[in-house]
């Protein structure tokens, strides 16, 4: 039976800020540079037209003391606006069109097609993760990316300055500025401290962390580190939250007096600290609801070290079905403790907004009466409009959540989950597999071509593995505030596993394992040389001996305490 809108709605920014739509990293990034320059604001075109392949190729050809030479090959500019400098939809098909340019500078957003480049939430997502970030770190973090995609643009006089080297793309792009312009929208903000504190803290950290590079790694390169980055870092805080809200509902149903990470128990004291002094893996060892994923990077599907990383990969999407009831749940009460709020029953937030953790305050037998009155209307109306689309038969998805012996929130949750509950796992897969960038570079999940759930598996792409190591590298100190060393095989795989819960040589004991067999030692270890090959392939190890601790991963870029030196070690494998 068809919903209203009213039982539809699904989405909590207090939860999370996305739409749970496919997302595309580079049109992500074109709308987080709209909050960067406008400090957390949402934008406003002031053009009301959808620039084209032919609007650029005008542009360009009405400026010739900037394009000298475009005007005699007008196709060429045509293919290379089209290859080089825009991201299209449909693209090589008749009604293909502009999205937005590729993310070269942060100044590009101005050239996007909105409607064409949906983001569905996630560039919000990404500035309040890193705006609540604690100690201050991600504002930190905020100015620095910002300083870094907004090179060489003034601000105040709105004009690229001639000092700073750009590549020839961005140049040509911010050669156009004079012919579009926009303004923050200050009434559209909605800021929310994150569900996961900790992961908040990891992102400011990294963010900071990888733009030490920014001065020795090619601009194009970094911007690709970044892109990389940020879809990781979603994958990862939305993986954690599959599992963080059903169980801080559970225990918020079952009387505990702390509903949520505001006590986060994720080491505080000191988040820099290298391995080599703590062998702690940095921020996330602590943490009861960090995720474990056990990644195969053996390349062959039918190992047993693949079989268990789709093991890996199946306990978390199978945690979908109790996120989309947890989230329903929460939504629902949402709507509720605003009902109770325009009765005057309940006092409106300080804040503004409810928190999660003030939400689930209407779970408590105080609001029982009120609750059971609020929903058994929505029940009935539900039971009444299955009923006339029945044809005086209920709908089997209402009849079957009436009777089992639930109150009027329970089920009303219970036919929301039957009604909408699959379109929901369904959307959420596929919006944590693009943040996965299955299938892609950088990608942390590979799937065969089966749509089957069971089929993927976790792998770590060069890709990414490449943007972790340049963090690995770096311990604190320097004038940049990090410098690079070498460390360990076994260091790395340490720190890969207690930073963002990557297992190579080990099991994920809390997410779907049990103590290891045999065989599962035998593939671990497998798992390890291929680990290490793959090292090799891209540059970063060297075996100069069978001395164990000569068999160290190198930097590829040495970067030095003075925060001045810096040499190229090796050339394979970059982005």
């Amino acid at each position: 039976m068809a919903l209203s809108k009213q039982d539809r709605e699904f989405r909590l920014s207090q939860i999370s800020y996305l739409h749970f739509k496919r997302l595309a990293m580079d049109r992500v990034l074109i709308a987080f540079f709209a909050r960067l320059h406008h400090r957390g604001f949402p934008h406003r075109l002031l053009r009301k037209t959808e620039l084209t392949t032919d609007a650029f190729v005008e542009k360009f050809l009405d400026q010739p003391e900037w394009f000298r030479g475009f005007a005699s090959h007008p196709e060429i500019l045509r293919r290379w606006i089209e290859t080089q400098l825009m991201d299209m939809v449909n693209r090589g098909k008749p009604n293909q069109a502009i999205a937005a340019p590729r993310p070269l500078h942060g100044i590009t957003y101005r050239f996007r097609n909105p409607k064409r480049s949906l983001d569905y939430g996630a560039s919000q997502h990404l500035y309040e993760m890193l705006h609540g970030a604690r100690d201050g770190k991600g504002d930190q973090a905020i100015e620095q990316l910002r300083r870094f995609f907004f090179q060489g643009y003034d601000p105040v006089t709105g004009r690229v300055t001639r000092d700073v080297p750009l590549d020839v793309e961005t140049r040509a792009l911010m050669r156009l500025l004079d012919h579009v312009d926009d303004r923050p929208d200050t009434t559209a903000r909605v800021c929310h401290p994150p569900l996961c504190v900790g992961a908040a803290d990891l992102l400011a950290a990294d963010v900071m962390r990888l733009l030490c590079y920014q001065h020795f790694v090619p601009r194009s390169v970094m911007v690709d580190y970044v892109k990389v980055l940020f879809s990781f870092h979603l994958a990862l805080y939305h993986l954690r939250l599959l599992k963080l809200l059903p169980a801080l509902l559970q225990q918020k149903e079952a009387g505990s007096n702390l509903p949520h990470c505001a006590q986060c128990t994720l080491d505080r004291q000191r988040p820099e600290t290298s391995l080599s002094e703590t062998d702690s893996g940095e921020t996330q060892a602590s943490c009861p609801y960090q995720v474990g994923l056990l990644v195969d990077l053996t390349a062959q599907s039918d190992s047993h070290m693949a079989v268990s990383a789709q093991q890996s990969a199946d306990t978390h999407f199978r945690r979908i079905p109790a996120f989309v009831k947890a989230y329903f749940t929460t939504k629902k009460l949402h709507e509720f403790a605003l009902s109770l709020v325009q009765r005057a029953k309940l006092p409106h937030p300080a804040t503004g907004h409810f928190r999660v953790e003030e939400i689930w305050h209407c779970l408590e037998p105080t609001y029982t009466a009120e609750r059971n009155s609020f929903f058994q209307q929505r029940v009935s109306r539900l039971v009444q409009d299955g009923s006339e689309e029945g044809n005086g038969g209920l709908d089997p998805a209402i009849e079957a959540a009436t009777t089992m012996g639930l109150d009027a929130f329970g089920t009303y949750i219970e036919i929301l989950m039957a009604l909408r509950g699959p379109s929901h796992r369904t959307e959420i897969a596929a919006c944590i597999d693009s943040l996965l960038l299955k299938n892609r570079p950088g990608a942390l999940v590979a799937q065969s071509g089966t749509r089957a759930m069971s089929s993927r598996r976790f792998i770590l792409d060069s890709r990414l593995l490449e943007v972790l190591l340049q963090l690995a590298v770096l311990r604190p100190g320097g004038r940049l505030g990090y410098h690079s060393r070498e460390l360990r095989v076994d260091e790395l795989s340490a720190f890969l596993r207690k930073r963002y819960g990557l297992y190579i040589d080990r099991l994920p004991g809390d997410d779907g394992f049990r103590d290891p067999s045999i065989t599962d030692h035998k593939a671990l270890r497998s798992n390890l040389q291929a680990f290490t090959s793959r090292l090799r392939k891209i540059g970063f190890y060297h075996d100069l001996s069978d001395a164990y601790l000569t068999q160290t991963i190198t930097p590829r870029y040495q970067v030095g305490p003075d925060g001045e030196t810096a040499t190229h070690t090796a050339s394979r494998g970059e982005i």
